[in-house]
């Protein structure tokens, strides 16, 4: 009867602590996140105290609800943080736990010089013990880093996954950190506290059962309150700590911008920013890199004589016919109007030359306008070291030499010695 009490209890507890963290987090706009923060970190002592001291019985152990409800919830919490804000915000509470911890066990250890004088009965400062929680809440803070790091890791990492289930991402996430804390947090309550082995599985269990209520109570929060909510705000990038928990993110938003919006192959913006990284890293690790600029022929009369809808199908087919014939460490760029850049890392002038004339075939020979008439590309080719050392001179040189294609009569390759491929149509 008493197990059962006590694990209504816990789950009320869990509930309410959810219900009014999540209320703070939500109305954060119109009261400050400022209130979410301080209601955070106020309850850490707390939390320290009653993992150290204060257990219940509960039907599959014997388990401690300041461990097991409130720093169980505070973890959730700052997951929940960081689907709202960025890492920027998600680093201000851990940091100040720590600082703050770190504070309270030096003031502990410099008060113990101080002559205490007893001026109610029986009732004496207990220094010792607060240095003790303040070492205790020391390495639980340093254990809450590690856990916010890794929920974040995870989540993201799920996210390849599982991206669409938000909620299991959630919840195996809080699985998983909840254990390694488990673990952590344990050992430093067995060494310095003397707690009993056999308390570990209870907490351990009253754990993953705080995250399966958790995980449930923001299913329903997503599913009721949050769609009517605010959008999220936008994530910056700056120090290390957001460097590591938004390294997956970035990644992903990285590979899906920069997209020209008609043939989907790269755009210009994105070759402004690779361009000159691939031509430094080759120079750095002694390599040479080549640029191969693609023109399509004679495209104003394919605009003029078919309309611009069948031109835009046209760039689309060379966009195509080029992505399929490229190697894998190959960058293809829509440089602007139908013209085209390849970056090749690792090619030399000969290489390129080959690359491109491959290329130039392929696509005389698979892409038509209306009337069946085929259309051509010529093709101006630049390589670092001899041609150029930075990327805009590659470009400059590649410009030139399909200039030179154009006036020898397109549907060529011209590189270093002149003309090559040129298939008369």
């Amino acid at each position: 009867m008493m197990e059962r009490v006590n694990l209504a209890l816990f789950v009320a507890e869990a509930v309410a602590y959810f219900a009014i963290m999540v209320t703070l987090l939500h109305f954060r706009q119109r009261i400050g996140l400022g209130v979410f923060l301080t209601a955070l970190g106020v309850m850490h002592f707390m939390e320290t105290y009653l993992a150290a001291v204060f257990y219940i019985a509960l039907p599959f152990g014997i388990v401690s609800p300041g461990s097991s409800v409130f720093f169980a919830g505070k973890l959730m919490m700052i997951l929940m943080l960081y689907l709202k804000e960025d890492a920027a915000t998600v680093r201000q509470p851990i940091y100040g736990l720590f600082l703050g911890n770190i504070l309270t066990v030096s003031i502990a250890w410099f008060l113990q010089f101080h002559v205490t004088v007893e001026v109610s009965q029986g009732r004496n400062a207990d220094v010792s013990f607060l240095s003790e929680m303040g070492w205790l809440m020391v390495w639980g803070t340093a254990l809450l880093y590690l856990d916010s790091l890794g929920i974040i890791l995870l989540y993201e990492k799920l996210g390849r996954v599982i991206q669409r289930w938000v909620v299991l991402r959630f919840m195996l996430s809080g699985f998983v950190l909840l254990t390694f804390d488990q673990v952590g947090f344990f050992a430093a309550l067995h060494y310095f506290l003397g707690v009993p082995l056999s308390v570990f599985w209870g907490g351990w269990l009253a754990k993953m059962l705080s995250v399966c209520i958790y995980s449930a109570l923001f299913a329903f929060y997503q599913a009721t309150v949050r769609r009517h909510g605010a959008a999220l705000a936008q994530r910056s990038l700056g120090d290390v700590f957001n460097d590591l928990t938004f390294r997956e993110r970035y990644h992903d938003l990285l590979s899906r911008s920069g997209r020209d919006m008609l043939t989907g192959v790269f755009d210009r913006g994105r070759m402004e920013v690779e361009g000159p990284q691939l031509v430094r890293g080759g120079a750095e690790n002694g390599e040479v890199a080549t640029i191969l600029l693609f023109d399509a022929d004679h495209f104003k009369d394919v605009n003029d004589r078919f309309g611009h809808l069948h031109g835009d199908e046209v760039l689309k087919a060379v966009a195509g016919q080029l992505t399929a014939m490229l190697r894998p460490t190959d960058r293809l760029f829509r440089f602007g109007g139908e013209e085209f850049v390849v970056l090749s890392a690792r090619t030399n002038h000969a290489e390129g030359l080959l690359l491109a004339e491959h290329l130039r075939w392929q696509v005389a020979n698979s892409v038509r306008n209306l009337d069946g008439h085929p259309i051509t590309v010529s093709v101006g080719v630049a390589t670092t070291g001899s041609d150029a050392a930075s990327f805009n001179g590659l470009l400059a040189v590649a410009d030139d030499r399909l200039y030179e294609a154009k006036k020898n009569g397109r549907n060529c390759v011209v590189g270093q010695d002149g003309k090559v491929g040129a298939v008369p149509v």
